[in-house]
């Protein structure tokens, strides 16, 4: 039986959704009897970061796995109630007046992939509950036989969490949280204290060490309380608002891009520390009444790794699955599973041993091929031995973008779209947060670790030594913490990745090369992207993000990239074909300046929400009149010959802003001689 899950909003890449960010990181997934064949989220493909688009494109990769058709698909299956999408199809119904009669949530659905695939889906789709998606997304791939289940996320079908039952093929829901016990959703709003936002949460997550959460805890304790039953409840976000207020904290907001105050640091320490004993609070009853030593974690709150570590060490489980895309995206998959287990209850799923269901890279001929299109840029060679070439580099000290195999589905990189460096220098962590990600110098990395070698360099429990998703914060040994200076925390600890020879061969064998050479089986290991896309899916991702970032070499297959320099001249970039994304429109716009004088400014405009991209970019007249030019055909060279632009100094000065606009992934720029992606490009 081929199942489809899919997640997401009901609006297309190319249409206006800039208002809000319901039903964000949209992704497909698809599975056979009980099997993952592919998983992927929109953003990979469309290239806006937590995107909430229909999810067409991951849905079109889904099924392109096994050269199937819509028509192929036997159940087709989403995470939010019926009525959800019959709130969407009235707010469409309002939007377009024209309409006579407004659809409901079934038929607004049915008609997207009429649209989109032109069959009709309406026998075929099932629709399951946001949570119990959740927790079929953890327990499902989990491998247990029984275990108790804790899905807690920000809210989703009018609720903040369930802990739910799983016995075999049945799961039984034990307690809903309701929307003023959400404890994403404040987490959520308390981050912006310190100058973040949603999706953020995160990088608090990782400022939490630097305080102290004693500071602070009078306060916090005050707002929220621990009831009998394993139950909290939370003050209203006008109380919080009243308390923080009166000590001080609005007036001492931070803003985005100032300095974080040790204030700012407790703050973080107070509100991790908060969230933990809550859940464990909460644990520690379900674990009584249920007597399951199991448990599996989803939702976006079990994104929080220090969280999952603490409740690693509380010993109050013997074995903790977290789902690895434990967000909305791993609901397309929990939807999946429940539809299967409705149509067919006995049916065992497989235990998920790795993430790579993404897209692959594809073969020698076609890696070769890009990397020729871009030689005007960079030089390459094929190695024999790129594990031991690689690991050379990373001994000298290089930092690499290494991309193989399929893409991880999920958030995390986990050694087939990776940079990689050295994890023993404590300036590594510092190098690469400046020299890639453009992100605030306190920010951690990870460590990718031999599987057989964890309990050297890490305090884990004996009965759990497997961490292949990067979800757990756990202890570093401590005669081993000067040594990974680059992945250990403040606080001693690390956010471990465990690699097997089985699931991951080549870079378990790349570890392997790097220890022969230096004597340590790690490696640092975070996503290969800048902090202006999501990580990179395709060759042609790799090179675009290698070009335009601070990294010394680039590892794609068996081939081995390097920059030609980073002062190439104008006519390099003027080879090159530039484009719009879809959700980028040119604007121009009068505005009044101080003087009462009328000013008239040049935009590019994003057609989504601000949460994922950034709503406005000022751009020159010279680059307005090449982009309103360009056709997904014209180089950058021909497009100012057209705009009249023939004067060196303002061809530099163009180039210059146009390479800008490309590290912010504003535009595309990609040689003339290959094919375009429609899904990519603007013609």
């Amino acid at each position: 039986m081929l199942t489809l899950g899919f997640h997401g909003g009901h609006k297309r890449i190319d249409e206006d959704n800039r208002v809000g960010f319901a039903l964000h990181d949209s992704a497909a997934v698809l599975i056979e009897d009980g099997e993952i064949l592919a998983a992927i989220e929109e953003e990979r493909l469309n290239r806006i970061k937590h995107s909430n688009c229909f999810p067409v494109q991951s849905i079109k990769y889904c099924l392109g796995q096994k050269n199937l058709t819509l028509s192929d698909i036997d159940l087709i299956a989403t995470n939010s109630d019926e009525m959800v999408f019959d709130i969407y199809a009235k707010q469409a119904f309002i939007e377009h007046p024209e309409q006579h009669n407004p659809a409901d949530g079934r038929k607004l659905l049915t008609s997207l992939f009429e649209r989109e695939f032109g069959i009709d889906i309406t026998t075929k789709l099932r629709f399951y509950g946001h949570h119990l998606a959740h927790a079929w997304s953890a327990y499902g791939p989990s491998g247990y036989a029984n275990a108790l289940i804790l899905v807690l996320d920000g809210d989703g079908d009018n609720r903040s969490g369930m802990a739910l039952l799983g016995e075999g093929p049945k799961i039984t829901r034990l307690k809903e949280f309701n929307v003023a016990q959400s404890l994403g959703n404040l987490y959520t709003r308390i981050i912006g204290l310190l100058g973040y936002h949603r999706f953020d949460e995160y990088k608090v997550m990782g400022l939490a060490p630097y305080g102290d959460p004693s500071v602070y805890s009078g306060l916090f304790e005050q707002c929220y309380q621990l009831l009998p039953n394993g139950d909290y409840s939370l003050a209203s976000p006008l109380e919080w608002l009243t308390r923080f207020d009166g000590a001080g904290f609005l007036t001492a907001k931070r803003k985005k891009g100032d300095r974080f105050t040790q204030a700012h640091k407790d703050i973080a320490a107070a509100l991790q520390t908060m969230l933990e004993k809550i859940v464990l609070h909460i644990l520690s009853h379900y674990r009584k009444i249920t007597g399951r030593s199991n448990l599996c974690l989803a939702g976006g709150v079990a994104h929080n790794c220090s969280m999952n570590g603490k409740i690693l060490y509380s010993e109050l489980f013997e074995q903790v699955f977290v789902q690895p895309a434990a967000h909305d995206a791993g609901g397309a998959l929990g939807a999946a599973y429940a539809a299967l287990k409705e149509d067919r209850a006995f049916m065992s799923i497989k235990k998920v041993e790795h993430l790579y269901f993404g897209t692959h890279i594809g073969d020698d001929q076609l890696i070769e091929e890009t990397l020729r299109s871009w030689s005007d840029f960079l030089s390459y060679e094929k190695v024999d031995s790129v594990a031991e070439k690689t690991a050379r580099l990373l001994a000298d000290g290089n930092v690499v973008g290494w991309v193989q195999g399929r893409s991880e589905f999920g958030p995390r990189a986990l050694g087939n779209r990776s940079i990689l460096a050295d994890p023993r220098p404590a300036k590594n962590k510092l190098l690469i947060n400046e020299m890639v990600k453009k992100r605030e110098s306190y920010r951690p990395f990870a460590p990718s670790i031999l599987e057989e070698r964890v309990g050297d360099f890490y305090d884990v429990p004996k009965n759990q030594q497997e961490y292949p998703f990067m979800i757990f914060v756990v202890r570093t040994n401590e005669n081993m913490r000067n040594t990974l200076g680059a992945v250990t925390h403040l606080d001693g600890t690390a956010r471990l990745h465990t690699i097997s020879k089985k699931t991951s061969p080549l870079y378990h064998d790349l570890i392997s090369e790097f220890e022969k050479q230096t004597g340590v089986p790690v490696l640092l290991n975070t996503s290969f992207n800048n902090n202006a896309e999501p990580i990179v899916d395709t060759v042609e991702d790799a090179i675009v993000c290698y070009l335009t970032t601070g990294l010394n070499y680039l590892v794609i297959g068996d081939y081995v990239a390097l920059k030609r320099g980073a002062d190439l001249p104008a006519s390099a970039y003027g080879s090159l074909v530039v484009g719009l994304p879809p959700w980028k429109r040119l604007v121009q716009r009068s505005t009044e300046v101080e003087s009462g004088q009328i000013e008239v400014v040049f935009e590019l405009e994003s057609g989504v929400s601000h949460f994922f991209s950034k709503p406005v970019i000022r751009i020159s007249v010279d680059m307005f009149k090449i982009l309103q030019g360009a056709d997904g055909g014209k180089t950058v060279s021909s497009l100012m010959v057209e705009a009249g632009i023939h004067d060196a100094e303002k061809i530099e000065r163009i180039t210059r802003e146009i390479i800008e606009l490309w590290s912010e992934r504003a535009v595309i720029l990609r040689p003339v001689q290959r094919n375009v992606t429609p899904e990519r490009f603007v013609n």
